[in-house]
């Protein structure tokens, strides 16, 4: 593993991140775990292994999608279920007839982002939060409904919206109570920013926010999820790698049907993580692209993974049983930074070089 450990350096050293976790594991083994430069650049914080990271769009599958499965185990909501049978505000819409499938997919015909912050950072949390929802009810379809796959956080949010009207919990205390506790997974949560919470410093830097007008350590740097509390279904999560290999390991021996702690059903977990064509995607999970992927060459056909805008990153190869979790701090001190795209394949094809 000598070459992970030198491309990680020089990519601190070429301005790629400040600092990153490496953790790696075959057969549910670690085999490597490291922690590479630094958390917060102006306090000189170092980067530990334990290092808390704002996981961002992570939070779709380890948080959203996750829920929805339970959801489904519980018998109290089917993938092909239209929207409007469970929010009866879009009874009158279009987007009435988008499934629950459709938005796990990316091909609900929703846009991809819009900056509802720029009006909800105005508001009271409690108000922000219903004000969000009305935006989206109001919002206009790009693409009819099935037809076209655009990654969309907008779908995201209606689904955290649909797992709080089922189960009557808010999405932070519904995943912690039916997934993260019985897994014993302490460090996988959201912040909200009605909290006191005192653990900030554990928490690598992301971005000088422009109009917060601050360094973000501990603060969720998703301007949309921020701007209605701090906990939504397409970004707002924190965790760091080991619990985040903690969640994946769970669900890697789900889908191989050898979990003791059988949060998941198999068959379930399966026909998630199955690629689906012509989409290119699992239910709730991003598969590798045939060519020119973040992954790199050498993940098995049969992968499933995610990727954050702050920098991090996993890919579970189900067939080789082997994860790779990818945590950086790229956005720090600003987003502009974009060199983490030509570093993944490079950094994946070295772990995956070295395994087989």
């Amino acid at each position: 593993m000598k070459t992970i450990n030198n491309l990680m350096k020089k990519g601190i050293y070429d301005g790629v991140f400040p600092g990153g976790v490496v953790l790696v594991s075959s057969k549910y083994d670690i085999i490597f775990f490291e922690a590479y430069g630094y958390a917060n650049i102006c306090t000189k914080q170092p980067m530990l292994k334990d290092t808390v990271f704002d996981l961002a769009s992570l939070t779709k599958p380890v948080a959203t999608t996750l829920a929805i499965i339970k959801l489904i185990q519980d018998a109290k909501l089917s993938l092909e279920q239209e929207i409007k049978y469970i929010l009866p505000v879009f009874s009158d819409s279009s987007k009435g007839k988008i499934k629950i499938e459709n938005l796990l997919l990316h091909n609900s015909g929703l846009p991809a982002h819009k900056p509802y912050y720029r009006i909800l950072r105005n508001l009271t949390f409690i108000n922000s939060r219903n004000i969000l929802r009305i935006f989206l009810t109001k919002e206009s379809l790009l693409h009819p409904i099935g037809k076209e796959v655009l990654y969309s956080d907008l779908g995201f949010m209606i689904l955290s919206w649909i797992v709080e009207s089922i189960s009557g919990e808010r999405l932070d205390n519904f995943v912690k109570n039916r997934i993260y506790e019985p897994l014993c997974i302490n460090n996988i949560f959201f912040i909200s920013t009605e909290s006191n919470f005192d653990k900030k410093k554990e928490i690598a830097a992301t971005e000088i926010c422009p109009w917060r007008k601050k360094i973000l350590q501990g603060d969720v740097h998703d301007d949309n999820a921020y701007s209605v509390g701090g906990i939504e279904g397409h970004a707002g999560i924190f965790g760091n790698a080991y619990d985040l290999h903690l969640l994946l390991s769970e669900l890697l021996s789900s889908y191989h049907g050898c979990s003791m702690k059988n949060i998941f059903k198999k068959d379930l977990i399966e026909y998630f993580f199955k690629r689906r064509i012509p989409e290119n995607r699992a239910l709730g999970f991003d598969c590798p692209t045939f060519i020119g992927s973040s992954a790199g060459r050498y993940f098995s056909k049969e992968t499933v993974g995610h990727l954050g805008f702050t920098g991090t990153s996993f890919w579970i190869d189900l067939k080789k049983e082997i994860i790779v979790i990818l945590l950086t701090n790229r956005v720090h001190p600003t987003r502009l930074n974009n060199r983490i795209k030509s570093f993944r394949p490079i950094f994946h094809d070295a772990v995956m070089g070295s395994l087989l």
